[in-house]
C-alpha cells in the first residue's frame, strides 16, 4: 500500500502511528476531514491479519466517519483509530492510557469512542489520561446505552423514507421485515409496533426472535427467508452487504430502511434497486443517531437536546430523497453529494474568511 498515494487519492489529512513498548500497544489513528470540526469516530481493536490491514481498515472507517457527521448535521470531521491485538486477551490498563496520552497530544483534533472490541470500562480508562473521549461511563457524563437513540433515528428515516415511497409517513397497517432483533432493532421494532405496523422478524439468535413474539406480535421466519417476504418495508439491522445479486430478486418491499452497516455489497446494487423502484435510506444517514447521541456529549450531555437532533434524520433522509430526484441519481449517491457540499460549502465560507482578513491586515499595514 503506497499510504501517501491513497491519502491523496480521498484528501486525508493525518495519520498518527502509536507504539509503546512496555504495554504493547500499536495503534493507528486515522484522521479525514476536519473542515466541520474535531474529528470524532470509535477506537476498533482486531487482530488484524498485517499492519497494511489495520491501516487500511483506520483509512477506510475514518472516511465513513466524515460522511456519517456530516450527514447528521453535526459540526465534526471523520476520524478513526485501530489498536492491533485481541480483545479478549491482549488489553490492559497500561495500554489504553498510553493510547490515551497519544489522543492528548493531538490536542482535541481526534476524539475517540467505543467500537468493535473495546468497551465502556476501556473508555473510563483512556478517559484517566484525556477528555477527548466520549462513551464513557454514565459517571463521567455519558449517556448511556446508545441502542435507543439508534433505533429511534432509524424510526424517524424509515417514515421520511414511508412517505417518499407511499405518499405519508404512517406506518400503522404497515408490514416491516426486520432482520436481525437485536439491541437496537428490538427498540425500533418497540416504536413500530406502538405505531401499529405489522411484524415479520428473524435472528440467528433464538431468544432474540421469541422476545419480539412474545412482546409485538411478530412473526417469526428463517433468516434465509427474510428477504422474500410479502411487505411494504425490510429493514436490515444485523449484517453488511445483504443487498446484493442473490437477494434483490428476492425483495418485494417499496423501502429498504435499516439500522444495520454497508448495507450495499457493491454500489451498483444501489443502482439496481433505485431502478427497481425501491427507495433505500442510505444507511449511514438514517443510523447517525448513536453518532448523535455521543457527540452531544461533547457539550454536557443534554437527552432532550439530543433526541431533538436525531429526529432531525427524517428531514435529512428526505434531503437525500430530493437531491435523488433533482440529481437523477440513485439515493446512495446523494447522500455522499448532501455530504459533499456541506463540507464544500464550510471551505469556501472558511477560505473567502481568511481571504478577508488577508485584506484588512494588508490594509492595515499600508496605511
Amino acid at each position: 500500500m503506497k499510504i501517501f498515494e491513497y491519502m491523496e487519492r480521498y484528501d486525508y489529512e493525518q495519520l498518527v502511528f502509536c507504539q509503546d513498548q512496555n504495554s504493547g500497544l500499536k495503534a493507528i489513528i486515522a484522521i479525514h476531514d476536519t473542515t466541520l470540526g474535531p474529528a470524532l469516530g470509535g477506537t476498533r481493536m482486531w487482530t488484524y491479519d498485517s499492519e497494511e490491514d489495520a491501516i487500511e481498515d483506520a483509512l477506510r472507517l475514518a472516511r465513513g466517519m466524515t460522511y456519517k457527521a456530516a450527514g447528521a448535521g453535526l459540526n465534526l470531521g471523520g476520524g478513526k483509530a485501530v489498536i492491533i491485538g485481541d480483545p479478549r486477551k491482549d488489553k490492559s490498563e497500561e495500554m489504553f492510557r498510553a493510547f490515551g496520552r497519544y489522543i492528548q497530544g493531538l490536542n482535541g483534533r481526534y476524539i475517540t469512542a467505543e467500537d468493535v472490541g473495546t468497551t465502556v470500562a476501556d473508555m473510563d480508562t483512556i478517559h484517566m489520561e484525556t477528555d477527548y473521549v466520549t462513551g464513557v461511563s454514565p459517571a463521567f457524563g455519558s449517556s448511556g446505552n446508545p441502542s435507543p437513540v439508534t433505533a429511534y433515528g432509524v424510526y424517524r428515516g424509515m417514515k421520511a423514507a414511508a412517505k417518499a415511497a407511499f405518499g405519508n409517513d404512517d406506518l400503522s397497517g404497515k408490514t416491516i421485515a426486520v432482520q436481525g432483533v437485536g439491541n437496537v432493532a428490538y427498540n425500533l421494532c418497540r416504536h413500530l409496533h406502538e405505531e401499529g405496523a405489522t411484524l415479520i422478524v428473524t435472528d440467528i439468535n433464538k431468544d432474540n426472535v421469541k422476545r419480539a413474539v412474545d412482546e409485538f406480535g411478530a412473526q417469526a421466519v428463517d433468516p434465509d427467508d427474510i428477504y422474500g417476504q410479502n411487505c411494504d418495508i425490510f429493514s436490515p439491522c444485523a449484517l453488511g452487504a445483504i443487498i446484493n445479486d442473490s437477494t434483490i430478486p428476492q425483495i418485494k418491499a417499496k423501502v429498504i430502511a435499516g439500522a444495520a452497516n454497508n448495507q450495499l455489497r457493491e454500489e451498483r446494487h444501489g443502482d439496481i434497486i433505485q431502478e427497481m423502484g425501491i427507495v433505500y435510506a442510505p444507511d449511514y444517514i438514517i443510523n447517525a443517531g448513536g453518532l448523535i447521541n455521543v457527540a452531544d456529549e461533547l457539550q454536557s450531555y443534554n437527552r432532550d437536546r439530543a433526541m431533538k437532533k436525531v429526529e432531525t434524520i427524517y428531514d435529512n433522509i428526505q434531503k437525500v430523497i430530493e437531491i435523488s430526484k433533482r440529481d437523477h441519481i440513485p439515493t446512495y449517491k446523494a447522500a455522499d453529494r448532501m455530504c459533499e457540499e456541506r463540507i464544500a460549502s464550510m471551505q469556501r465560507s472558511r477560505s473567502a474568511f481568511l481571504q478577508n482578513g488577508k485584506h484588512e491586515l494588508s490594509r492595515i499595514y499600508h496605511k
